[in-house]
């Protein structure tokens, strides 16, 4: 399964978020494949695509930054699978 993982810096958490992610750089757990990751322009808010056999792998690794960041995790399909679902 793909999953859109959208998340928020909290303001007061901006510089500690900045820190852990120069030191750590927010690899996935194991069961999770990183398919991007892309920060907005302003610097307070990003996505990610992964890829994981299960939402709980994929909120394990939001839970590990849950103290900084705000999170929305959402299942998605591509074009192809999409396409199924709709010709159904």
């Amino acid at each position: 399964m793909q999953f859109m993982v959208s998340f928020t810096i909290r303001p007061e958490n901006r510089s500690a978020t900045i820190a852990r992610f120069m030191e750590k750089g927010g690899p996935p757990p194991a069961g999770v494949k990183m398919l991007g990751r892309w920060h907005g322009a302003s610097g307070s808010r990003g996505y990610t695509v992964a890829e994981a056999d299960n939402v709980e792998a994929v909120a394990s690794w939001c839970h590990q930054w849950a103290d900084l960041l705000t999170f929305h995790i959402e299942p998605v399909m591509n074009d192809e699978e999409a396409a199924r679902v709709f010709s159904a």
